[in-house]
């Protein structure tokens, strides 16, 4: 195996799929392993176009899709694309799973901290509403954060724009809405839990914040608030569905990386 490099991929990096294109970006919003030992990047899934719809919907094996560090193209690529879902004719990706998988090289370092969130683990709510991609029985990784107005969870986002947060306002088919924004390169980028009694991010702690991971940054809409989220019980109620039907799947069993 390579050997590893140093070079960290964490999330909030932003990524971009051509070196020469570099104004043409998107955002890691998680980096961990899958249960095959794979190392595993997160992003979403409308950041690629295929018109042909040859690759989307499947596991992509060959290396025909790089993905690169927008501010280090120099090192190569970091990772190859193993599958993506189409918008499917949607505007802002597919209602329920934009989400896109990449195989990171084994050169590279996984971090859990990015240049504001720490990730301490994936988002459990035992006992919440499980997402439309779960199997029966949902694990607790894919139940959903509630949004009703007895709910006050709320989502830390980072991006362009730093690092935002605000509370959830609706919750649809695990689509978050929430007036945390965000701005175009941002799309898959982090999204964690705000633990409650937890710190916000501020000037006195740096504008640093942790807590575990709920989702990536999905695309604006019509209404108020316009910034919706991908939540990670979508994604990993996703997964898990694909590998038992499929096993081996590129990311099944995700889990947010603990090296620091």
């Amino acid at each position: 195996a390579q050997a590893e490099s140093g070079k960290r991929v964490f999330n909030g990096m932003q990524i971009t799929f051509a070196p020469n294109t570099p104004n043409e970006f998107c955002t890691i919003g998680a980096v961990g392993n899958d249960q095959y030992s794979r190392k595993i990047a997160i992003s979403a899934g409308h950041c690629i176009s295929d018109p042909t719809h040859e690759y989307t919907d499947r596991e992509i094996p060959e290396d025909i899709e790089p993905v690169y560090d927008r501010n280090d193209v120099g090192f190569g690529p970091i990772g190859h694309v193993r599958y993506f879902k189409d918008p499917e004719g949607s505007t802002v990706g597919h209602a329920t799973k934009d989400y896109m998988i990449i195989e990171l090289v084994p050169a590279v370092t996984l971090s859990s901290q990015g240049p504001y969130l720490k990730q301490t683990d994936e988002l459990q709510v035992p006992g919440g509403q499980p997402s439309p991609n779960a199997l029966t029985p949902p694990l607790d990784d894919e139940r959903l954060l509630g949004a009703a107005l007895n709910n006050d969870n709320e989502l830390v986002v980072s991006g362009q724009l730093g690092v935002l947060y605000g509370r959830i306002t609706n919750n649809s088919k695990g689509i978050y809405q929430s007036w945390a924004g965000h701005q175009a390169g941002d799309s898959g980028g982090p999204a964690i839990w705000h633990v409650p009694g937890s710190a916000y991010p501020s000037s006195a702690n740096k504008f640093q914040a942790a807590g575990p991971w709920a989702g990536i940054t999905k695309a604006r809409v019509l209404g108020l608030p316009p910034f919706v989220y991908t939540s990670s019980a979508n994604i990993l109620a996703d997964l898990r569905t694909r590998d038992a039907a499929h096993p081996g799947i590129f990311g099944a069993g995700f889990q947010v990386t603990d090296n620091p």
